[in-house]
């Protein structure tokens, strides 16, 4: 049985959160969490909070045991964009886009 969970608008680049989502996939629910404790990037520990939904989705929701729960599916999807100026030389405008991540997190039961 699958069981998801998702998180919007975090404050993170789609491309920086894909790869801390690919090193995950796969990987049981512990060995995940073990993973994204000890990784440096930004997106770690917000990846790591929508894991530990999805686990307590499955534990209370469909009442699966949450040692045989594995990441099957991660997507990480563009969010909106928030368009920003700083000031550069001479009175100009110098633009810069601060992008934002929608993040699905889709778990599945090892058969045994």
């Amino acid at each position: 049985m699958e069981v998801f969970a998702k998180s919007k608008y975090l404050r993170v680049a789609p491309i920086k959160a894909r790869a801390v989502g690919r090193s995950i996939k796969g990987l049981g629910v512990e060995s995940a969490l073990a993973t994204l404790e000890f990784l440096p990037h930004r997106s770690a520990p917000m990846i790591a909070r929508v894991l530990k939904s999805a686990v307590s989705n499955a534990e209370n929701n469909y009442g699966l045991d949450p040692l045989r729960l594995y990441v099957s599916r991660i997507h990480v999807d563009e969010g909106p964009r928030l368009k920003r100026m700083r000031a550069k030389a001479r009175g100009r405008a110098g633009f810069y886009v601060r992008r934002m991540s929608h993040v699905t997190i889709v778990l599945d039961e090892r058969v045994a």
